[in-house]
């Protein structure tokens, strides 16, 4: 029998997903030490594969005991942008099937800029219905930060297609006649919230980089309105500009 390069075991083990197959048993008793170091990369991409499964499962928990409890309609909501000293708050709200397949979803804040996009696409593709809310800097300024993404995330749950049966949200509750489950750190524990802070997340950063367009020198491009190094710089050098919010240190001191 020929015995196969290491570049064409390579190229198998990439259409590789499945511990039990022989040829992986084969190859571990090849005492090359390219094949072992081939090996050990598959192994590695396996486990994350596998890690990705595992996650996916234990984070669909809260969405199955709703639908034990009789409830079909369930919706993930969540905000971003709280803590920012520019733009506005932005809430998604978001309605998966049941059958809903997506490894990777996680807190936003956990994933990479290209990451999210390409969840955010397939999120868009499979759910059932998604609304979005948006409070701008004037209101967060007259009515409070907390209050604007209370409001942000009602406006998310008015926008969409159907009327949920029930609420998963990210650490609040909102004064509506739904039964409903605030979660600490949901964006983490439940599928539907995660997928909607990465809705939302994609939705304000896009927004964030065009407002760069308009307002150059913040570095809203690269920090969407937080306060970093680069923003606090160009506030320093040429002061606040009409998306800022005027309730936040340090621009309510600088006009």
């Amino acid at each position: 029998m020929k015995t196969e390069s290491i570049l064409q075991i390579k190229a198998t083990l990439a259409t590789i997903d499945n511990r039990d197959d022989d040829r992986i048993r084969l190859w571990q008793a090849d005492e090359r030490s390219g094949v072992q170091q081939a090996l050990r990369q598959w192994d590695r991409r396996i486990q994350r594969h596998e890690n990705e499964i595992a996650l996916f499962e234990e984070m669909q928990q809260f969405e199955n005991e709703a639908r034990a409890k009789g409830h079909r309609l369930i919706v993930g909501i969540d905000e971003v942008g709280r803590g920012p000293l520019a733009g506005p708050v932005v809430a998604a709200a978001v309605i998966l099937p049941e059958n809903f397949k997506l490894l990777g979803v996680n807190d936003s804040k956990k994933l990479s800029a290209k990451k999210r996009d390409e969840l955010y696409n397939e999120i868009q593709n499979q759910a059932i219905s998604i609304g979005i809310g948006m409070v701008d800097h004037h209101k967060i300024d007259e009515i409070n930060i907390y209050q604007a993404s209370k409001m942000a995330m009602g406006i998310a749950l008015e926008d969409l297609c159907f009327v949920p049966d029930y609420l998963l949200i990210d650490a609040m509750t909102l004064d509506v006649n739904i039964p409903q489950e605030s979660i600490i750190k949901g964006d983490a524990r439940s599928i539907s919230i995660a997928a909607a802070s990465i809705v939302a997340k994609v939705i304000r950063d896009r927004m964030m980089e065009n407002y760069a367009k308009t307002y150059p020198g913040y570095g809203f491009e690269n920090n969407a309105g937080y306060g970093t190094k680069e923003h606090l710089l160009g506030l320093e050098r040429q002061g606040i500009c009409e998306i800022h919010r005027k309730t936040f240190a340090p621009i309510k001191n600088m006009y």
